[in-house]
């Protein structure tokens, strides 16, 4: 079973994020906790974790910016 990856709401005011960087490449196997991208929202960075096992599938480019809840990758 698959994970989907999307963009999180953050903040309470948050309507989108920039995707700023994959911390892994598009195939690579991720645990639990790793980071895997870094989002920023209003001048901050957050570094996001992997929230389950498995393959990463990357379906979203670093750099631009998407709306909360967009899909960007999944792991399975």
């Amino acid at each position: 079973m698959s994970t989907t990856l999307t963009i999180p709401k953050l903040e309470m005011s948050m309507q989108e994020g920039t995707l700023a960087e994959w911390k892994v490449e598009d195939g690579a196997d991720v645990a639990v906790g790793d980071v895997i991208y870094v989002l920023e929202t209003n001048k901050t960075s957050r570094d996001i974790e992997a929230p389950a096992a498995g393959k990463l599938t990357i379906k979203a480019e670093a750099g631009e910016t998407y709306d909360v809840g967009t899909e960007i990758g999944e792991i399975g």
